[in-house]
């Protein structure tokens, strides 16, 4: 058979037709060799020097558009430097699609709203961007696409964190991945604790912690600046679970004889460990640590705060040319303050999860971008272009946290909280009972009620909302 190849790109470039001839010979009827010419030709008239034109049949590549929804990240970091990479390798795995990508963002406090409007609506949406709360709340709705096949072919979900790949797990199933994730820790500036006299191994204990802000409060309160402060915003509960941990509490429990659904989550935050975390905060009420109701970063980037208990986001604060000295003036403690008797701290862990609605209609893409979204090769230089910590052990240690380590600062000691870290439950309720959590605190912060009443309160309002 003779057939005749069209070198498309030589064409565009020279503007010419060159045909390359290959012979076949084939047996066909017992043997007998047949030798044929496929060939479309233009033959130009007589005396021509045209070169032979051929007719070829374009095929255009099949355009697909993943349709995304994300977060805008507090519109500091852009969601470019990773999907563009991830896009990239894509399309070279499928050079017969024309891969685009279309995605919208929107402030954290609309994210959520925004999201199940759209998947309420049956939009048809590839990718979401979920924080972690709000994940087993979008499972039970059915909007999330059952991925516990795909994660299993995958065959990477060892990788992961053992609380991070959990905190993707809904009723057995898998419908989130972690992409990355946050700690929290102590810290404080070494010139303001040095002018006040303390030393930064007292802020380890619940007394050193207390006596220690009181001391800075005596020293460097007529100055303006402050030695703690109680976080008096929305997310007060993040702050005071670690305490719970700590006491081996818990915020919710799986208990058996619900009215309808036999075992289900059940309010266990108002336990003693409960009762006894909110009496530490009561007791930083007495000594003079205030709740703050305006943004507590601030106040330290602006070193109108000595010490404060934020999370590994805090080097973002503050200009990414000063990192390299960063821990000249700052210091940072890998734990909460511990009671006596506790030798075990522990920390929240946040962050957010990639998931892929069930409305889309580009799912096995959808994934696919997702697992190269995550791929350490493209996951780790955004790590450490966004300062954000990894959810898998393969970035968490060796070469790739060494790199990170000497660009972001205390990179290695945040990384350490990982495997002491905890995550929320992964309950469709859990929005609200972190509103009971929030309520209880604020009672205890203005003296409303005592810290049993306040959780015991709680509680029963949370039980209603399970169900109970």
């Amino acid at each position: 058979m003779l057939i005749v190849h069209f070198d498309k790109e030589q064409g565009l470039k020279r503007k010419r037709s060159l045909i390359h001839l290959a012979v076949f010979r084939f047996p066909i009827f017992g043997g007998v060799l047949a030798v044929g010419l496929i060939l479309s030709i233009v033959v130009p008239s007589a005396g021509a020097s045209t070169p032979l034109v051929l007719s070829q049949q374009h095929q255009q590549k099949r355009q697909v558009i993943i349709t995304a929804m994300l977060d805008d990240l507090g519109n500091v970091i852009k969601w470019d430097t990773l999907l563009q990479p991830a896009i990239q390798e894509l399309k070279s795995r499928h050079p017969d699609l024309n891969i685009q990508i279309n995605y919208t963002t929107t402030p954290y406090n609309k994210t959520r709203t925004h999201l199940l409007d759209a998947l309420g609506n049956k939009s048809a949406i590839d990718l979401i961007s979920v924080d972690q709360i709000w994940l087993g709340d979008f499972a039970e709705r059915g909007y999330l696409t059952d991925l516990t096949d795909y994660v299993k072919v995958w065959g990477r979900a060892s990788d992961w964190y053992q609380t991070n790949f959990d905190g993707g797990v809904f009723k057995g199933k898998v419908f989130g991945i972690w992409a990355w994730t946050d700690v929290r820790g102590i810290w404080y500036w070494k010139d303001l604790l040095n002018k006040a006299g303390v030393d930064p191994n007292s802020l380890q204990t619940w007394d050193g912690y207390i006596s220690s802000a009181r001391k800075i409060n005596s020293v460097l309160g007529p100055m303006g600046i402050s030695g703690a402060v109680l976080v008096g915003l929305n997310y007060s509960p993040d702050i005071w679970y670690p305490y719970l941990w700590m006491l081996r509490g818990d915020i919710l429990v799986m208990k058996d004889g619900h009215p309808t659904k036999g075992t289900y989550w059940f309010p266990a935050y108002n336990s003693s460990a409960g009762v006894k975390a909110l009496e530490f905060i009561k007791e930083q009420i007495k000594a003079g640590i205030k709740p703050l109701k305006g943004n507590p970063d601030k106040l330290f980037v602006d070193r109108k705060l000595a010490v404060l208990q934020s999370g590994s986001w805090l080097p973002g604060a503050f200009p990414r040319q000063q990192w390299p000295t960063f821990g000249q003036g700052i210091g940072f403690i890998p734990m909460f303050p511990v009671p006596t008797g506790i030798n075990q701290t522990s920390t929240m862990m946040g962050g957010w999860e990639l998931a892929i609605p069930q409305t889309s209609k580009n799912k096995e893409l959808a994934w696919e971008l997702v697992t190269l979204m995550v791929d350490p090769k493209i996951m780790a230089p955004w790590l450490k272009q966004t300062g954000f910590l990894p959810t898998q052990k393969s970035i968490g240690s060796g070469p790739q946290l060494t790199q990170l380590n000497q660009t972001i600062p205390y990179y290695d000691k945040m990384v350490s909280m990982i495997s002491i870290g905890k995550s929320r439950p992964v309950a469709p309720e859990y929005p609200q009972i972190a509103e009971h959590i929030r309520q209880a605190i604020e009672d205890v912060y203005y003296g409303v009620k005592q810290p049993k009443q306040a959780l015991d309160d709680a509680a029963k309002k949370s039980a209603k909302v399970l169900g109970w």
